[in-house]
């Protein structure tokens, strides 16, 4: 065995008996390597080597560089460094490389065969003599084709694979890199490393910019100089909600990220605005202000639509609101309170306007008053919510079909486009969002857009929950504004003598103590200090406690919610912790860290068009594949297939973030607030996470973090416009 004797590491080259494991996101492989006959381990003809390759099949031969180890589990094995897979070169080792699957339609019968045609040719002839395969008997022109575009594939899928590899993409993203860019990927990437992080989910601009010099881009080239301009715009975009952000602070950033001179990153920002991805407006007041095209586009959008629906007149004959409401009143056996009069007037009378408010303040009554009297004068309405979670309560409470927007909309994966849209309108007389404060502006736009003018709008939210995960303030925004009639109610109607889920989230709002009572109640404050117990205590409470006591079913009724994902009070940890306490065994895909079984509870990251899940959806795996590492997932009862190139989309959701929680209402919810969340502790994050839930709310937690939460109510400020071109239309309209 050929040692090196500088470092202590020695070589081992065998060829390849069995796949034992291969992780196809981080590339970690267990295999069963068979030695030659004249090895000096010959007493022990097959070892086991452990490394790391992203491609590998049966049959191949493989050159390790490693040392020798000896682990508590499996015993002794050979741990490499460097892990090397070549075409085999022996006959046995070709027949078993043909026969591993790697070529369609070639099983273990049809290798002997070739190989016993071809001999030590075999690799040759496939790689550069294909048309000989004619050569073996009983071999058919369709099998023929078949084993030819096979072999071509995978040839160029192993190329695409060690190119990834080299660079630290996951087989699993090379997958989604060669769905999108074709079998040319790896020349298209060369081209043009930066495409990545505009077309690929999932990769960042240090993944790319690795590839951009080390393929021999110069570190102050153009390119690279406008990949940062443009990533450090969305980078502003995703983590900030900006629309927009300074000039000065944009170079300054994009310098901090490259250290490209300024002067050149300045040059390459007008060549961005010359080619139409982004947009300089200029204020008299401050440093011009540098825009994203598609967000300002949507700015722009949102408020031309807003202005031409309020100034459009409706095709409906206008009715008496004093007396319908009056009228609606009678029918239900109660008085409406002035606030919510107030609201349903200026709803009626208005073509567009704005109800806000916290928890139990009458919103829902209001929109069930609104449909009703809408729908009982002839008007066709319209209910949606942003998620599919907000839209099934909003029909359960009203007693109307709801939609989600996205579904309200209608993805066309012919078109790449909703079906609904500028050119192509909804069909309605008046439309009601509800949880709006999680539309952002992208979305506001294309909603928007696909509204007729003539038609009335009701945007219903809470201003004081955390803002809307994708960029911009579209609520807080059209409030602001001025421009548009908007109702806040105060008066809380929706709470008993029992109960202090309702009350404690307007205490929380206002900066007050919690209120804690003893004795049965829908409010409960867990003390707990050391994480490790705050852990075992939420884990106890959702599989034991809360079942018996409340009679919930924890798989569906019971959500725990964190600040953040990481740390042991992490959602990532807690989802491990849970999954093994509420569904610990059976057939099972694996993703990195991440498992994924029958039974789970899984939420979608992303909005994924084709597949019609969005960032937020909340499914439940139906079925796995071991063998493709593929699901399916139930959402609302509609089966979602996921390959295994598309699991980086889910992930558990036993417990999520507050975050993630936006716009969803649950029977029960246990929060868990620790000092460990410390960076995250703010008023508005423990006010979300108190709304969400409906009957039961148990937070868990160190009071001094409860109590920073509640006091710190620095809300950062998002950079939007959509505020100012209201009034600029208001004005204008004057």
């Amino acid at each position: 065995m050929p040692q090196d004797i500088n470092t202590g590491r020695q070589t081992v080259e065998g060829t390849v008996k069995s796949v034992v494991f291969h992780n196809e996101q981080t590339g970690y492989t267990v295999l069963k390597v068979e030695l030659p006959s004249d090895f000096e381990l010959a007493r022990a003809p097959e070892i086991t080597v452990v490394g790391k390759t992203r491609a590998v099949w049966e049959g191949e031969d493989v050159k390790a560089i490693g040392q020798w180890v000896s682990d508590p589990q499996h015993g002794r094995q050979f741990r490499a460094d460097e892990l090397t897979c070549i075409a085999p070169r022996s006959l046995k080792g070709i027949e078993r490389y043909l026969a591993s699957g790697l070529i369609r339609g070639v099983g273990p019968v049809l290798a002997k065969r070739i190989v016993e045609t071809f001999g030590e040719e075999t690799m040759h002839v496939l790689q550069h003599q294909s048309a000989r395969l004619r050569e073996v008997p009983k071999l058919g022109k369709a099998k023929i084709a078949q084993i030819r575009q096979s072999w071509h594939a995978n040839e160029t899928m192993r190329e695409n694979m060690i190119f990834g590899q080299t660079y630290g993409i996951s087989v699993l993203k090379m997958t989604k890199i060669i769905r999108k860019y074709g079998p040319d990927a790896v020349a298209i990437i060369k081209a043009d490393p930066y495409r990545l992080c505009r077309d690929i989910w999932g990769i960042g601009f240090s993944t790319a910019d690795k590839i951009a010099l080390s393929v021999g881009i110069p570190s102050n080239s153009p390119l690279r100089a406008r990949a940062s301009i443009s990533y450090t715009l969305e980078k502003e975009s995703e983590d900030g909600g900006h629309c927009w952000t300074y000039e000065n602070d944009l170079l300054l950033h994009a310098h901090e990220l490259t250290e490209i001179p300024v002067e050149i990153l300045a040059a390459a920002l007008a060549e961005e605005v010359e080619a139409g991805r982004v947009v300089i407006e200029h204020d008299e007041n401050s440093s011009p202000m540098v825009f994203l095209r598609s967000l300002r586009n949507a700015e722009r959008i949102v408020s031309s639509r807003i202005g031409a629906i309020l100034s459009a007149p409706s095709e409906k004959k206008p009715f008496d609101a004093e007396r319908e409401i009056n009228h609606w009143q009678s029918r239900q056996g109660f008085r409406l309170a002035e606030m919510q009069h107030r609201a349903l007037e200026k709803a009626f009378n208005s073509k567009f306007s704005v109800i806000t408010g916290g928890p139990g303040v009458g919103k829902t009554t209001i929109i069930r008053a609104m449909a009703d009297i809408y729908a009982a004068n002839g008007r066709e309405v319209i209910l949606a919510a942003p998620t599919g979670r907000a839209a099934k309560r909003m029909s359960e409470s009203v007693g109307m079909s709801a939609a989600t927007v996205h579904r309200l909309l209608k993805w066309n994966p012919a078109i790449n486009k909703f079906t609904f849209n500028s050119s192509q309108k909804l069909k309605g007389d008046v439309f009601i969002f509800d949880e709006t404060s999680m539309i952002d502006i992208s979305l506001a736009s294309d909603l928007l857009s696909a509204i007729p003018d003539n038609a009335s709008v009701v945007w219903v939210g809470d201003t004081d929950q955390l803002p809307s995960v994708g960029a911009g303030s579209v609520l807080g925004d059209m409030i602001k504004s001025g421009v548009i009639p908007s109702t806040r109610l105060e008066l809380i109607f929706r709470q008993d003598t029992a109960g202090l889920i309702v009350a404690n989230a307007h205490h929380v709002n206002a900066g007050e103590p919690l209120e804690v009572r003893s004795g049965d109640t829908d409010f409960y404050f867990v003390r707990c200090e050391e994480p490790e117990m705050c852990l075992k205590r939420a884990i106890e409470f959702m599989t034991t406690r809360i079942p018996r006591k409340f009679g919930m079913d924890p798989m569906q009724d019971v959500q725990v919610l964190v600040p953040m994902r990481k740390n042991v009070l992490g959602a990532d940890n807690l989802n491990i912790e849970l999954q093994k306490a509420l569904n610990p065994v059976g057939d099972s895909v694996v993703r990195g860290v991440a498992i994924f079984r029958v039974g789970d509870r899984v939420m979608q990251l992303r909005n994924n068009y084709d597949k019609d899940v969005y960032n937020g959806d909340i499914g439940f795996v139906k079925a796995v594949d071991s063998s493709s590492r593929s699901l399916v997932v139930l959402f609302d009862g509609r089966p979602v297939r996921y390959e295994a190139a598309d699991l980086d989309e889910i992930v558990l959701a036993y417990a999520t973030t507050i975050h993630k929680s936006q716009g969803s209402e649950y029977p029960a919810v246990i929060i868990i607030m620790h000092t460990q969340h410390y960076v995250m502790l703010q008023r508005n994050l423990l006010y979300t996470a108190i709304t969400r839930g409906k009957k039961l709310v148990l937070l868990i937690g160190v009071p001094y973090a409860v109590d920073r939460a509640i006091s710190i109510n620095s809300v950062k400020e998002r950079r939007t416009s959509l505020a100012r071109r209201l009034k600029a239309y208001a004005e204008k309209e004057r």
